[in-house]
């Protein structure tokens, strides 16, 4: 894989998130610091779902594949961006490039398809009650994962069967933190215009579209809920409203890298820092403590866990 279709390009070079000792170590602190309560977070809403009875629902197994897929998004990146803070040579192998690429593009499709499945599942519960067991059956939620996994895959490999075939002559500047495949299509030395389009299409407008797709569904959830009684209003709302927020903390950003037009290094920094760092250990908090049966649980593990030394 390190020479493809003619390809002399065996290494692509990395951006560099500060230039000062002061600021490297600083992003160093705060990467460092933020990953690790991804990794904590993240994981302990999965053990607590998974040995827990009480939250073996689809909405709290939903939750944990959301915990694992953050956490396996963020490993794809914030890793490497710990590791290069310090480094002078910001060097990844075209192998790797590709790799990086792959897996961002699996886990960013796979969570999009699960926050749709999570918007189904709360429109199931609150507006239709007395159906949900039946409609979000345990067959219904692993059909639904699989095929959050399934449209991963086929979103990722979609654009990486082109870009593994394109040739790289030089220049080999990614002008990035890390490799996605807007920044390495620009360097392939022919005519990827279509190319590109391709991609905005297949990650940026179906972004763009999910995301409108989701705020309306919840908008529609609380018109019915509304319609019904409105004393159940609020209490939907502030249920809906940990869901919104994950949204819009993951869409913004995916709709600025791919959509917009007018991209600047500062701005794309800042949202993929948001997208890899800022939100996956955002999503724990949002939903633990939003969730009384969440909170009831996992004190429920602590005391196991405390108990059992």
């Amino acid at each position: 894989m390190d020479q493809v279709n003619g390809s002399v390009v065996t290494e692509f070079v990395l951006l560099g998130l500060a230039q000062s000792l002061g600021m490297q170590s600083f992003l160093f602190l705060f990467f460092t610091l933020f990953y690790v309560g991804i990794i904590l977070g993240n994981l302990f809403i999965v053990f607590t779902v998974v040995f827990d009875s009480h939250l073996h629902f689809p909405m709290y197994i939903l939750l944990a594949n959301l915990s694992l897929i953050d956490l396996g998004l963020s490993s794809t990146t914030v890793p490497r961006m710990i590791s290069d803070l310090f480094s002078d040579c910001k060097i990844i192998s075209f192998r790797n490039c590709m790799v990086q690429m792959f897996f961002i593009h699996v886990m960013g499709g796979v969570e999009m398809v699960l926050l749709i499945a999570m918007a189904y599942d709360r429109y199931t519960a609150i507006c239709k009650p007395l159906h949900y067991l039946t409609i979000m059956s345990p067959q219904m939620c692993v059909l639904l994962i699989v095929a959050a996994w399934t449209i991963g895959m086929i979103h990722a490999v979609f654009q990486f069967v082109f870009v593994i075939n394109l040739p790289f002559c030089g220049p080999n500047n990614v002008g990035s933190f890390y490799c996605d495949f807007p920044r390495v299509i620009k360097l392939a030395c022919m005519d990827t215009y279509r190319l590109e389009f391709v991609v905005i299409a297949n990650s940026g407008f179906i972004s763009m579209g999910t995301f409108f797709f989701l705020i309306i569904s919840y908008i529609f959830i609380l018109v019915t809920v509304r319609k019904h009684s409105s004393k159940d209003l609020s209490k939907a709302f502030f249920t809906l409203s940990a869901h919104i927020t994950v949204v819009v903390l993951f869409f913004i950003p995916c709709m600025f890298l791919y959509v917009w037009p007018f991209p600047t290094k500062s701005l794309d920094t800042f949202f993929s820092i948001v997208d890899f760092v800022v939100t996956p250990v955002l999503n724990p908090a949002i939903y633990t403590l939003r969730n009384r049966d969440m909170k009831v649980a996992m004190r429920r593990l602590s005391g196991k866990v405390i108990s059992s030394r």
